[in-house]
């Protein structure tokens, strides 16, 4: 796993949630500001935990609310093979 395939799942996973294109979700970019709420937040976590396997705490967009903050947390958690 790279962190560029990270960020490309997030991008592609928040983009989802929130009905946008991929080229309208900057990573630098708060998730707060493109329209995430907690119901997403928590949707995020369950599936950050299901495709990544990690666990991690409902806070996550608000602890680490960029998608760039949350790939520096998250990649060193992650196996890489």
């Amino acid at each position: 796993m790279s962190d560029e395939s990270l960020r490309a799942w997030l991008v592609a996973t928040v983009a989802g949630y929130l009905e946008l294109r991929t080229s309208q979700v900057g990573t630098g970019v708060t998730l707060r500001s493109l329209g995430l709420d907690s119901v997403h937040a928590m949707a995020l976590c369950v599936d950050i935990e299901d495709r990544w396997g990690v666990l991690v705490e409902p806070t996550l967009a608000w602890d680490f609310p960029t998608i760039d903050a949350i790939v520096t947390h998250l990649a060193p958690q992650i196996d890489r093979p």
